[in-house]
């Protein structure tokens, strides 16, 4: 955990950081990919040497599983998509993943979760011996991410008064929120989704940043889920990595980004004693050429480093 003392100066309850970047594979779904493996390898639907993986990914997950799979000799099929950056296939195919692209989004607002599922389910049924971890629907992820909320509760001695997750597929805010009922703790934790993603409701439309948010709501949904609901914007999700990075000096990816901006939209709601946890997915090196690219940003957004520099001076 390292403690935010910069990133809002006049702030007078305590932030604390979870750097889930320090993960091997520079993620927390590093904690769903051994969860899920490891869960299926022990009930004998894995087997090292023989079977096949396949799931669908454009990012984190893929490249934890593509690493988990070459440590255990598993054939890895990652079904990705058009908007899957070149880096991402860079490190996958670095660890061996076989990729295979679905091409056709499958409606209006160009998004191609449905039909890169579609696909994985077309290919577990065609080749011997596959297996889908799902990680929208496996129990195993959720179960793998309650060590996220146990090791920020033992490193700020059980006071966690709120906690910002990012959401996607459900399973880290579902291990953490499991964790936080079943050891009786009074952490209110606040979920950071994407304008435009459907977990919570909204109607789904098009988004740039990857990592939080989903065109569908996932199997690991459950009522109650999170205490609160925080939608950041693909914007705020840039201000937030550029004002981190000049701030604290970590460079965090595009959810790490949402998560700090949406601390900024609840500050002051927040109790002038609360100690936060915040949950940072990733590091920034995989947005080198969007978030952290002063072309790319100035493109889709405009001028808006005033934003971020305003902020910071606060």
């Amino acid at each position: 955990m390292v403690r935010l003392e910069r990133l809002f100066p006049d702030h007078r309850g305590a932030l604390y950081a979870k750097l889930e970047s320090l993960n091997p594979g520079g993620s927390m779904k590093d904690r769903a990919a051994i969860g899920m493996i490891l869960g299926a390898i022990g009930s004998g639907q894995l087997v090292p040497g023989r079977s096949t993986v396949v799931e669908s990914s454009s990012g984190n997950l893929g490249i934890g599983l593509a690493q988990v799979c070459r440590w255990f000799d598993l054939r890895f099929i990652c079904v990705i998509d058009p908007k899957t950056t070149a880096q991402n296939i860079a490190i996958l195919t670095a660890y061996g993943a076989e990729l295979d692209t679905v091409t056709r989004p499958d409606n209006a607002i160009g998004d191609y979760l449905s039909a890169r599922i579609a696909r994985v389910r077309e290919l577990v049924t065609t080749i011997p011996d596959a297996y889908w971890p799902n990680q929208y629907a496996n129990l195993l992820n959720a179960r793998a991410q309650e060590a996220v909320m146990r090791e920020i509760a033992e490193a700020l001695d059980g006071r966690v008064d709120y906690l910002f997750v990012a959401t996607g597929s459900c399973g880290t805010i579902h291990g953490c929120k499991r964790y936080v009922a079943e050891h009786g703790l009074s952490t209110h934790v606040v979920a950071v989704d994407a304008e435009g993603s459907a977990i919570f409701g909204s109607v789904p439309c098009r988004r740039l940043i990857p990592g939080h948010g989903a065109a569908i709501r996932s199997g690991l949904y459950f009522e109650g889920i999170a205490d609160s609901v925080v939608r950041v914007t693909d914007q705020d999700c840039v201000v937030g990595c550029r004002r981190l990075v000049g701030t604290e000096a970590i460079l965090g990816g595009g959810s790490t980004g949402a998560i700090i901006s949406a601390v900024s939209q609840r500050r002051a709601e927040l109790p002038e004693d609360a100690t936060c946890a915040l949950v940072l997915p990733d590091r920034g090196e995989r947005y080198l050429d969007t978030i952290y690219s002063d072309e790319w940003v100035f493109e889709k957004f405009g001028d808006i480093r005033y934003l971020w520099k305003e902020q910071a001076a606060c």
